[in-house]
């Protein structure tokens, strides 16, 4: 059996964190601007899943990027 590659690993785990990253700021911005437009029930929500789409989008791009860098080493 072999194991993954740490580097690999460490590459996933670091998109993942810029991932959480991107929700935070996502969330901030976007549950302002919601919060202009539309009154409570629909602006969080509409912020939510704008943010929750946004992380996982950016940890996809991250992830295979630096899983890319490392996997040349």
């Amino acid at each position: 059996m072999t194991s993954p590659d740490p580097d690999r690993i460490s590459a996933w785990v670091t998109g993942v964190g810029v991932g959480l990253i991107g929700v935070m700021v996502t969330w901030l911005v976007v549950s302002r601007l919601a919060g202009l437009f539309w009154d409570a029930p629909v602006g969080p929500i509409v912020a939510l899943s704008s943010a929750t789409v946004v992380g996982l989008v950016v940890t996809v791009v991250a992830g295979r990027r630096l899983a890319a860098t490392a996997a040349r080493r």
